[in-house]
C-alpha cells in the first residue's frame, strides 16, 4: 500500500510540474515534501481518534466515578447486576447524543447535584482518568461496545469526608491570624442594611451630601471580607437603599396638606407594600435565631446537618428577598416619576410599565394600578352619572374654567308673559332685551359649552383614549330636573368602574354617551324648540317668506330711501310689526315673534336707509349654544345679500310694469304689430319708440339676470342646505357638538355659495365685489330709465299745450313753454348717454361675472353660469368674431 501511495504521488509530481520529468533533483525533493505532507495528517488523524477513544474512555470512568459516589450516599456496598445493566443502557445512551458538545461537564453538573450536604460533592476534575474507580493497572478498552458492557458488582469502600476548598482556604487564613468575618454578623448587619440602617461592618454613608448614600466597609486588619461576599452584601444594600427611598417618600406625603387623592391612595399601597415588607424582616431575624448554633468561622468547625437546613445564609437571603427587589425597583421608579407628576398624569405614567414581558413586573404593576386608580374612577362615576365634578386637587381629565364656574344656563324668555303675545304683537320686549343685552353676566351658550369646562389632555390616562375622554366631558350639560329617569336607562350606572375591568369601562362610557347625547338632542329640540328657531331665521333673516319680504319691502320702500340720519327705529318697529302682521307670520309662535326686531347698523355721512337697515333676531342662552353670535354675523351677512338683491329686482319689476303700461300714454298703443300714435304725438317721441325698444330689452335681461340669482341662491343653495341639515336633526344621531357643526356646516355653505366667494386667497370676495357694482349699475341704470320716461310724459303734455293752444285753449305762458321746450332739449341727449353707458357696463359686468362662475371651483356656482347663459347670450368680443368670420366663410 505504501507502494501504491508512493507512486501516486511520483505520477501527481510529473502531471503537475512538467519542469521535473527531466530534473531528477527537483522531483525528489518535491517527492520528499510531499511524503511529508502526507505523514504528518496522517499522525494527526491517529492523534485525534486516540484523543476521542480517550475521552470516550474518561467519560466511562466518570459516569462510573458518579455510580460509586451515589452508591455511597444510599448507604449500599455492592451495586446489582440489574442496576449495572440500567447503568450501561443510560451510559451508552449518553455517548450517542451528537447535541451534547460537553458530556464531561453534564456529568460533573449531576454528580454535584447528587451531593448531600453530610456528604461533600466529590472533587471531579475533567478529563482525569486517575479519579476513576477501576485499576490503574488494567488496559483501556479500545472499543465502545467493550466498554459498555455490564461490569460485574464493584465492592465500595466508604471514604471520608472531603472538605471543600473554601473550608480549607478559611482554615488557612486563620492559622495565619486574620480570619474571615463571622457570617452571623454579616447576617446582622445585612438585615439592617434591608431596612436602611447602617450595621457594625457595613454602613450607609452619604458622601456626596445629596441625598444619596453609599454603601462603605469598615476596614478592619484583624478580619478578612471575601470579594464574593462583598458583592452580595453590595446586592442586598440595593434592596435597603430603595425601601429608604421609597418610606421617605410615604413618610413626607402621607397626611400632609394638598396631597391629591391619588397621591393618597399610592401612599397608602406603598405603605401596605412596607408593611408586607417588614414582616418579611420579621422572618428572616426568626430564621437568623435559629441559625445561633452555627459556630464562628475562627474556630473553623463546619456547622452541623439541622442548622444548614433550617439557618439562615447570606445566600438565603439573597434568595429570600431577589422578589422583593423587583418591587422596590418598581415602587422605586414611581416614587421618581411623581415627584412632577399628579392625578390622571401619575395613573398614566404607572400604566406606561404595565407593557413589560416579565410576568412579576406587569403583575405588580396591575395590582398597583388597581389601587391606585380608586380615586380616579370614583371622580369619573360620579361625572358620569350624577354630573357632579368632586375633584378638589385638580386631578381629573376635566376642569372646570374659574371664569365661567359662577355662569348658569339661563333662558332670558323663561317668564311668565312668554307664551302669550301682548298688544303691540309680541314687540312690546324690546326695551327689556335692550336691557339684557347689555347684562354684563349673560354669555353665549357656545361660550359656557366650550369654555366652562375645559379638556385636559395630560390628565388623561392612556387607558381611556383620548376619543372616550373627550365623550365623557359633556355630561355636566344634559342633567336637568329629568335626568333622573333617563338616568335609569343606563346600564351600568350602579355598577363600579375599576382598572381590571377597561372593557367593561369602554362599555358605560359608550352607553353613558350615546344616551346623554339622546337627552342632550332632546332637550334642544323639544324643551327649547330649537327647530322653530332655526326656521324663523330661515323665513325671515334669510328671506323664506315670500309674503313678509313683500310686504316689508313695500312698506319701507319710501322711508328706506331717505338720508339714514333722519330714520329712527320705533318707526322701523313699527313698520316691521304691520309687515307681520299683514302676513302669515302673524301665525308663528309668541316667543319666535318676540325675538324679531328692525334696527339700524352704524351709519356714515351720505348713507341712506338701505346701506343701514337690517333686521336682528335675538337667541339667548342655552340656543346660543347652536346658534352662536358668529352663526349670527353670518345670517346678517346673507341677510344683506339677499335684501340688496330683494330690492334691485323690486326696482326693475315696478320699473318694468310703470315703462311697459304707462308708455302708451305718449307713444301711442300697439295693436296687430301697429303701433298707433297717442293724442299726445309729437316727432321727439316718434324718434324714441326705439331707445325704449332697446330699454325693455335691457330690463328684460335685467330681470332674467335677477330672478335667475335668486332662484339659485333660494333654490339651490338654501333650500339644499336646510335639507342636509334636517336630515341630521331628523336622524337624531350624534351629540351636540355634531349639531352645532352640522348648523356650522350649513351656514358655511350659503355664505359660500350665496356669495359666490372664492377659495383663492386674497381673492373671496372678488365676484361678490362685481355683483355689488352690478347691482349699483342696474339701480343707475333704472334711475336713467325712469328720468327719461319722465321726460317723455313732460314732452307729451307740451305737445298737449301746442294743440291746445293752436283750438285756442290757454294752457301756459309762451314764455314758459318756450323755457320748457329748451330745457327739454338740452337734457334728451344727456339722457339719452346715461342709458346707453348704464346699459353697456351691466352687458360688460354681467359677462365678466358669467365668465368667472364657468372657471369657479365649485359645481353648483358653474351651474349658475349655465342658468344665466344658458342661450349662450354672454359670448366675449373674441368669441363673436369667431363665430362671425365662421358664418361668413360657411
Amino acid at each position: 500500500m505504501a507502494s501504491g501511495v508512493a507512486q501516486s504521488v511520483n505520477n501527481l509530481i510529473l502531471t503537475l510540474v512538467p519542469a521535473s520529468r527531466g530534473d531528477e533533483k527537483l522531483r525528489a525533493e518535491l517527492f520528499e515534501d510531499a511524503m511529508h505532507i502526507l505523514n504528518r495528517h496522517v499522525v494527526a488523524t491517529e492523534r485525534l481518534q486516540d484523543a476521542q477513544q480517550t475521552f470516550l474512555v474518561t467519560l466511562v470512568h466518570l459516569a462510573k466515578l458518579m455510580l460509586v459516589t451515589s452508591l455511597l450516599l444510599s448507604g449500599v456496598d455492592v451495586l446489582s447486576a440489574q442496576d449495572a445493566l440500567r447503568f450501561s443502557n443510560l451510559l451508552a445512551r449518553l455517548l450517542d447524543q451528537d447535541l451534547l458538545a460537553r458530556k464531561h461537564a453534564v456529568l460533573q453538573f449531576m454528580a454535584v447535584l447528587t451531593a448531600s450536604p453530610n456528604q461533600p460533592a466529590p472533587l471531579i476534575a475533567p478529563l482525569m482518568p486517575s479519579m476513576s474507580r477501576s485499576s490503574p493497572s488494567s488496559p483501556h478498552p479500545r472499543s465502545r461496545k467493550s466498554s459498555l458492557a455490564p461490569p460485574p458488582p464493584i465492592p465500595i469502600e466508604r471514604t471520608s469526608t472531603l472538605k471543600s476548598k473554601a473550608q480549607l482556604l478559611r482554615e488557612y487564613r486563620l492559622r495565619h491570624g486574620r480570619p474571615q468575618v463571622s457570617e452571623s454578623v454579616l447576617l446582622r448587619d445585612a438585615l439592617y442594611l434591608l431596612q436602611g440602617i447602617s450595621g457594625k461592618i457595613v454602613r450607609f454613608v452619604d458622601q456626596k451630601g445629596d441625598g444619596e448614600p453609599t454603601v462603605t466597609f469598615s476596614e478592619d486588619p484583624r478580619h478578612f471580607l471575601p470579594a464574593p461576599t462583598r458583592a452580595l452584601i453590595l446586592r442586598l444594600s440595593e434592596l435597603g437603599h430603595l425601601y429608604q427611598r421609597v418610606s421617605n417618600w410615604v413618610r413626607n406625603h402621607d397626611g400632609r396638606p394638598g396631597v391629591g387623592m391619588i397621591e393618597q391612595s399610592l401612599c397608602h399601597h406603598l405603605q401596605s407594600q412596607l408593611t408586607e415588607y417588614y414582616r418579611l424582616i420579621a422572618v428572616l431575624e426568626s430564621q437568623m435565631s435559629q441559625s445561633s448554633s452555627v459556630t464562628d468561622a475562627e474556630e473553623g468547625r463546619t456547622m452541623g446537618l439541622r442548622e444548614e437546613e433550617s439557618g439562615l445564609t447570606l445566600r438565603r437571603l439573597e434568595v429570600w428577598v431577589d422578589d422583593w427587589r423587583l418591587r422596590m425597583r418598581m415602587m422605586s421608579v414611581c416614587v421618581e416619576g411623581c415627584q412632577d407628576t399628579t392625578g390622571g398624569a401619575l395613573v398614566s405614567l404607572i400604566y406606561g410599565y404595565t407593557d413589560n414581558g416579565d410576568p412579576f413586573v406587569r403583575g405588580f404593576t396591575d395590582q398597583l394600578l388597581e389601587e391606585v386608580s380608586k380615586p380616579f374612577f370614583q371622580i369619573l362615576q360620579k361625572w358620569l352619572f350624577a354630573g357632579e365634578l368632586h375633584d378638589p386637587f385638580s386631578e381629573f381629565f376635566v376642569a372646570e374654567n374659574p371664569e365661567l364656574a359662577h355662569i348658569q344656563y339661563t333662558h332670558a324668555y323663561s317668564n311668565v308673559n312668554a307664551g302669550t303675545l301682548t298688544g303691540d304683537g309680541g314687540f312690546a320686549g324690546a326695551e327689556e332685551d335692550e336691557r339684557n343685552d347689555s347684562d354684563e353676566t349673560r354669555n353665549n351658550g357656545l361660550k359656557l359649552w366650550e369654555g366652562k369646562y375645559e379638556f385636559r389632555k395630560e390628565m388623561l390616562p392612556s387607558f381611556v383614549g383620548e376619543t372616550f375622554g373627550r365623550k365623557a366631558s359633556l355630561w355636566s350639560y344634559c342633567h336637568d330636573t329629568d335626568w333622573v329617569a333617563t338616568r335609569s336607562k343606563l346600564d351600568h350606572a350602579g355598577r363600579a368602574l375599576k382598572y381590571s375591568d377597561l372593557p367593561g369601562l369602554v362599555r358605560s362610557i359608550d352607553s353613558a354617551y350615546q344616551i346623554a347625547s339622546q337627552r342632550l338632542l332632546d332637550i334642544f329640540l323639544d324643551k327649547f324648540k330649537l327647530l322653530d328657531h332655526l326656521r324663523a331665521l330661515k323665513s325671515y333673516l334669510l328671506l323664506g317668506r315670500g309674503d313678509f319680504a313683500d310686504q316689508l319691502m313695500d312698506s319701507l320702500l319710501t322711508s328706506l330711501s331717505r338720508p339714514a340720519n333722519t330714520l329712527y327705529r320705533h318707526n322701523l318697529t313699527a313698520t316691521l310689526e304691520a309687515a307681520v302682521r299683514a302676513s302669515n307670520a302673524r301665525f308663528d309662535p309668541p316667543d319666535v315673534l318676540r325675538r324679531l326686531d328692525a334696527r339700524m347698523l352704524e351709519y356714515s355721512h351720505g348713507e341712506i336707509g338701505w346701506d343701514v337697515f337690517t333686521l336682528e333676531y335675538k337667541v339667548d342662552a342655552p340656543i346660543d349654544t347652536v346658534i352662536d353670535p358668529d352663526g349670527m354675523e353670518k345670517y346678517l351677512k346673507i341677510f344683506h345679500h339677499l335684501w340688496r338683491m330683494k330690492r334691485v329686482e323690486g326696482a326693475l319689476s315696478a320699473s318694468w310694469n310703470r315703462i311697459a303700461c304707462g308708455a302708451r300714454s305718449f307713444l301711442g298703443p300697439t295693436i296687430k304689430g301697429v303701433r298707433r300714435k297717442s293724442s299726445a304725438h309729437s316727432d321727439v317721441l316718434d324718434q324714441l319708440e326705439g331707445e325704449w325698444h332697446q330699454i325693455r330689452i335691457v330690463l328684460s335681461e335685467m330681470i332674467h339676470f335677477m330672478r335667475q340669482l335668486q332662484a339659485f341662491c333660494q333654490l339651490e343653495v338654501i333650500e339644499c342646505s336646510w335639507k342636509e341639515l334636517m336630515d341630521f336633526v331628523n336622524k337624531k344621531e350624534g351629540d351636540l357638538d355634531g349639531l352645532v357643526q352640522a348648523h356650522r356646516n350649513y351656514l358655511d355653505r350659503m355664505v359660500k355659495k350665496i356669495l359666490l366667494m372664492s377659495p383663492k386667497l386674497g381673492k373671496e370676495e372678488h365676484l361678490l365685489i362685481h355683483l355689488r357694482e352690478l347691482f349699483n349699475n342696474i339701480l343707475q341704470f333704472r334711475d336713467a330709465a325712469e328720468t327719461l320716461y319722465n321726460y317723455c310724459l313732460a314732452e307729451a303734455a307740451r305737445a298737449d299745450s301746442e294743440r291746445d293752444h293752436d283750438r285756442g285753449v290757454y294752457t301756459m305762458p309762451e314764455t314758459d313753454q318756450l323755457s320748457a321746450s329748451h330745457k327739454s332739449a338740452d337734457s334728451l341727449p344727456r339722457i339719452l348717454r346715461r342709458v346707453k353707458e348704464y346699459s353697456g357696463l351691466f352687458s360688460e359686468r354681467a359677462q365678466s361675472i358669467v365668465h368667472a362662475l364657468q372657471v369657479h371651483q365649485d359645481l353648483d356656482c358653474r351651474f349658475l353660469s349655465v342658468r344665466l347663459n344658458f342661450s349662450d347670450f354672454y359670448r366675449t368680443r373674441k368669441e363673436l368674431k369667431a363665430a362671425l368670420e365662421a358664418s361668413k366663410g360657411s
